[in-house]
């Protein structure tokens, strides 16, 4: 039985377990030291002032967790976010990914988002593949952008359209305006059945 929700404080170390490895092992993430606990919260308390992240637990463990993030700060980028999922090698290939990427594209959606972005280390088969079989479309390359464990490392840029693009669009609302109504339940219930 899986739950698809919003992070909460308590989320904060199996989060950071699984991504820990990302960044000590792989040049997936460009950091390169472990961010304590205190740091990590802070980072999810910001992000959750205005946009959607979560998670996805099993009975025992947190599966996976899945967020967005904004696409530079200055304002005509207001509309277009960035997505980022990272999962526990245990849950690979169940869906759980998937589940939350639709979620969260649904509630960018309903928030008033129109365009989602998501920046892959290359080379990245299995990130490739799983964005692309989403709806991604690829952008082009930033080469040898990221200098890690002693090589360089080009990043490719993917993008989805949440929506049809209008002219003067409304400013996105905040997760707060959207999360706990029925439509948001609507979105978590139907991507929690997908797993």
């Amino acid at each position: 039985m899986y739950e698809i929700r919003q992070a909460n404080n308590t989320d904060s170390q199996p989060m950071l377990d699984i991504y820990a490895p990302v960044i000590e092992k792989t040049a997936t993430s460009f950091e390169f030291t472990v961010p304590g606990i205190e740091e990590f919260q802070a980072r999810v308390s910001k992000i959750r002032e205005r946009l959607p992240w979560l998670v996805c637990m099993d009975d025992r463990y947190l599966s996976g967790y899945a967020y967005a993030g904004p696409h530079r700060s200055r304002e005509a980028y207001q509309w277009s976010v960035e997505l980022s999922v990272y999962m526990d090698p245990r849950y690979h290939r169940k869906g759980i990914a998937r589940a939350l990427y639709t979620a969260l594209a649904e509630i960018l959606k309903l928030q008033g988002f129109y365009t989602a972005l998501a920046g892959i280390t290359l080379p990245n088969d299995t990130s490739v593949a799983f964005h692309e079989s989403f709806g991604f479309t690829w952008l082009g390359t930033y080469h040898h952008v990221g200098y890690k464990f002693g090589r360089w490392h080009s990043v490719g840029w993917w993008e989805y359209p949440l929506r049809s693009y209008e002219l003067d669009p409304k400013p996105p609302v905040t997760i707060n305006e959207v999360e706990e109504t029925a439509e948001w339940h609507r979105i978590i219930k139907s991507a929690t059945e997908m797993i």
